[in-house]
């Protein structure tokens, strides 16, 4: 838990930009929300490896989005019934049904469904905010830390010289 925690920070702390952050987030939430073993997650991870995001930042996010979406799959199964039964829609997913490729997407599976609507509702939103997020913490909170007492006195010691010379070591 300690080590998820310093991982975090380190991102935070991290020269990466703060689109590249929020991006692996948003991809995801995308991912983690929606069944793992889909073809759409296939997009996603096509994305990540070709798209200039944070891995790192990708991998815990999964994790924690995973987990997330099993406390979330009710609301997914009732948006996604809701739009599997609207009337006005029967006539589109019949057609999609009848082709072969739109089957291979499991799309008539009410909490695949749901909760692909779901996260694409909230992608833009997300990125935006977690951009803004990323932000605000290095330019307020970051700056604050550096300036405390407490940081710099650590960043002074020669325990701290020494640790930054023998962190280059293994990279």
């Amino acid at each position: 838990m300690i080590k998820t925690v310093a991982n975090i920070l380190k991102i935070l702390n991290s020269e990466n930009d703060p689109s590249q952050i929020s991006l692996a987030l948003c991809l995801a939430m995308f991912a983690g929300l929606t069944p793992f073993v889909s073809i759409h997650n296939l997009v996603v991870i096509f994305l990540v490896l070709i798209l200039r995001v944070n891995l790192s930042t990708f991998l815990l996010g999964l994790a924690a989005f995973s987990a997330l979406a099993y406390l979330l799959d009710p609301l997914f199964h009732r948006i996604g019934l809701a739009l599997l039964t609207a009337d006005s829609f029967q006539g589109f997913w019949t057609t999609l049904y009848n082709s072969s490729f739109w089957r291979l997407t499991r799309f008539n599976n009410s909490i695949l469904m749901g909760s692909f609507i779901f996260s694409l509702l909230l992608f833009l939103p997300l990125y935006f905010l977690l951009n803004l997020a990323v932000e605000n913490y290095r330019e307020h909170f970051l700056s604050w830390v550096r300036k405390s007492r407490v940081m710099q006195a650590l960043t002074a010691s020669k325990f701290y010289s020494m640790y930054q010379s023998a962190s280059g070591w293994w990279r």
